[in-house]
């Protein structure tokens, strides 16, 4: 198993300007255009926390587009 794969391996939840979720390494530097969404864990914790606070999985963009065509 790679060390990135461990279970002890500790994640960050990140989201970007779109407002889309995933998780990152909490021993690396934020890729661009990501930033903390403020809950770290194990990957399953991150995993749960993100389908709990992402349910709509479209891309803000389009979510205002579609607001502002109704």
């Amino acid at each position: 198993m790679p060390s990135e794969e461990k279970p002890e391996t500790i994640y960050r939840v990140v989201r970007n300007h779109e407002e889309q979720y995933s998780i990152w390494f909490t021993d690396r530097e934020l890729p661009p255009g990501w930033d903390e969404a403020g809950r770290s864990g194990t990957k399953d914790e991150c995993l749960a926390y993100i389908e709990e606070v992402w349910t709509d999985m479209r891309p803000l963009s389009l979510r205002k587009r579609m607001d502002e065509a109704s």
